[in-house]
């Protein structure tokens, strides 16, 4: 029995960490590729240097990456995201596909990740287990979401900004093999989160 590797996105406020907490309580093994992704352009992380060669020293702070100087350069021109996303795409895969390899032959991993559609992130060799084989959308209406992210204290416009730069939940469901409604309580979500893990396990 092969590994079983679940690709976890969703719009920002969707709650999709929520849910792969949810997914880790009934035995998957989560990888946080989200916070990876954070760790490979830090000091000793592999896309560090490559990203202040190409990018500038300017944005070596303190020792540390100026995230938010990075983040005007490529935000602001779709040339210079893509070439960062080729720098730190590839040590992300990396990563994960070490990670993986620390799992049990048969384990379930869900790879918790923001970015998935239209990306090579979560996807790192030519064979089917050099990646994810499922790919598990979580929704919530956006109302719902705005209202999350404002609780964690972000502007009105500016979630508004970030959910529409996103995919839509049209073009997630596109790829999509389950989707998970969460717009409602934590009940609610675990038990959605408990039909789709039926789904995928069942004859695992």
């Amino acid at each position: 029995m092969s590994r079983l590797i679940i690709g976890l996105t969703g719009g920002i406020g969707s709650g999709k960490s929520t849910a792969a907490a949810e997914f880790e309580r009934l035995g998957a093994y989560v990888i946080d590729v989200d916070a990876i992704g954070r760790d490979v352009a830090e000091v000793g992380g592999p896309a560090h240097e490559p990203v202040l060669e190409r990018f500038g020293s300017h944005l070596a702070v303190d020792g540390r990456l100026d995230r938010a100087g990075l983040a005007k350069i490529v935000f602001s021109d779709p040339a210079e995201l893509a070439a960062l996303e080729a720098i730190s795409h590839p040590a992300i895969n990396g990563l994960i596909a070490e990670g993986v390899a620390d799992t049990a032959p048969d384990a379930i991993i869900v790879l918790d990740m923001a970015i998935l559609l239209g990306s090579v992130l979560g996807r790192w060799g030519d064979a089917e287990s050099d990646g994810y084989n499922k790919v598990v959308v979580v929704e919530a209406p956006l109302d719902t979401r705005l209202e999350r992210l404002a609780g964690r204290g972000m502007d009105a416009d500016d979630a508004r900004a970030r959910i529409e730069s996103q995919p839509s939940d049209e073009e997630r469901r596109t790829v999509a093999d389950h989707v998970i409604d969460n717009g409602g309580d934590t009940a609610a979500l675990a038990a959605e989160v408990s039909r789709v893990w039926a789904a995928l396990t069942a004859g695992h």
